[in-house]
């Protein structure tokens, strides 16, 4: 299995990457959660390396948890608590063991978006 998955976060409302940001990745098998890494955000709001290395990588049903209550404290873009978004999960499923995944979140205090790029 050659495949790999790397993820992004950009901060629309700023219009810059998110550096910072806290990104969890778990495997989800049986009903059951799996913690599978972890890792936080560059200044290109990348992770350094892939979330999901290759070797590591295997079809299944994974989400990725994005700290983004964290982030938007951090970054003075906090509004009132409870904020409307802290956590945001993304399930996604991965099929081709030999693709490279690449699951970007473009997120601002009020809104989020995904999709697979590339």
């Amino acid at each position: 299995m050659d495949g790999y998955l790397t993820t992004h976060v950009l901060d629309t409302a700023r219009g810059q990457p998110a550096k910072g940001l806290r990104v969890v990745l778990f495997a989800l098998e049986g009903g059951a959660r799996r913690l599978v890494a972890e890792a936080q955000t560059n200044a290109d709001g990348r992770t350094d390396a892939p979330i999901l290395p290759r070797g590591a990588f295997a079809p299944g049903v994974y989400e990725l948890e994005f700290h983004a209550g964290d982030y938007l404290r951090a970054s003075g873009q906090a509004g009132a608590e409870p904020l409307f978004l802290d956590i945001v999960p993304i399930r996604f499923g991965i099929s081709d063991p030999q693709a490279h995944y690449h699951v970007p979140l473009l997120l601002s205090p009020y809104g989020f978006s995904t999709y697979r790029g590339s």
